[in-house]
């Protein structure tokens, strides 16, 4: 009887580590996503700084 209660008591143990371990796991990759698109955005905000600096340069040197 005890072998069998340590045995699903193991179970329940195993289970709810695997699933705490996938929540982790989900968090890290909502995070990553999250940091990915904050990095895509600043790139693009960048490109079009910078082709706004390069159609000013065009405009002063058409002057």
């Amino acid at each position: 009887m005890d072998s069998q209660n340590a045995s699903y008591n193991a179970g329940v143990t195993k289970g709810q580590t695997q699933e705490k371990c996938s929540n982790m796991m989900d968090r890290a990759s909502n995070t990553a996503q999250s940091a990915q698109d904050s990095l895509q955005e600043s790139g693009q905000q960048m490109k079009a700084r910078a082709e706004g600096a390069v159609d000013a340069v065009k405009n002063a040197v058409k002057k």
